[in-house]
């Protein structure tokens, strides 16, 4: 008896670069990346929040970009480096940026933490040293309902002196 093939409703494999590890994952092309990132790669650091890309819960950093992952289909991450809350460090190491909001208490619901602390590591990225306008002018576009914001200002100052201070430890002497 030959075996007969029958056909499968299960989504296409679609392979994703999430902090450092490669993923296949079952997914049609248009589904949201965050719905990929928390419901199948069980991440949590990114935030559904509005569903529109308005309020930056859901920033992760696509190739070192920050990116609204509720509006941005997986298709578009495919071949692209993914970088979550929980790619930039551990609880034992968090990095630098994250250090910083730790430091500086920056948090009270936490809702809008990990869009405020992806926002800010991708400006460190490519801005290494911005000034407090620039910072501002970068988390203008991120919602915190708690009203923490003088505490993240002041992780996001303390994030740059931060990565000031581990460059500075990385330089050779």
């Amino acid at each position: 008896m030959g075996s007969s093939a029958t056909p499968s409703n299960a989504p296409p494999s679609i392979r994703l670069t999430v902090n450092g590890g490669a993923h296949d994952v079952p997914a049609t092309p248009d589904t949201a990346l965050l719905h990929v990132l928390r419901n199948d790669l069980e991440l949590n650091g990114p935030k559904y929040g509005c569903g529109l890309g308005e309020c930056g819960a859901c920033t992760v950093l696509i190739d070192g970009v920050a990116a609204r992952s509720c509006v941005i289909p997986v298709r578009a991450a495919e071949g692209r480096a993914v970088t979550t809350l929980e790619g930039l460090g551990t609880r034992q190491h968090p990095g630098p940026t994250q250090q910083a909001f730790i430091d500086c208490q920056a948090a009270q619901c936490g809702y809008c933490l990990n869009g405020m602390i992806m926002t800010v590591e991708a400006l460190l990225r490519r801005d290494p040293c911005p000034t407090e306008q620039a910072l501002r002018s970068e988390l203008q576009h991120n919602l915190c309902r708690c009203g923490t914001h003088v505490e993240i200002m002041q992780a996001a100052l303390r994030a740059v002196q931060l990565r000031a201070a581990g460059a500075a430890e990385d330089s050779p002497r």
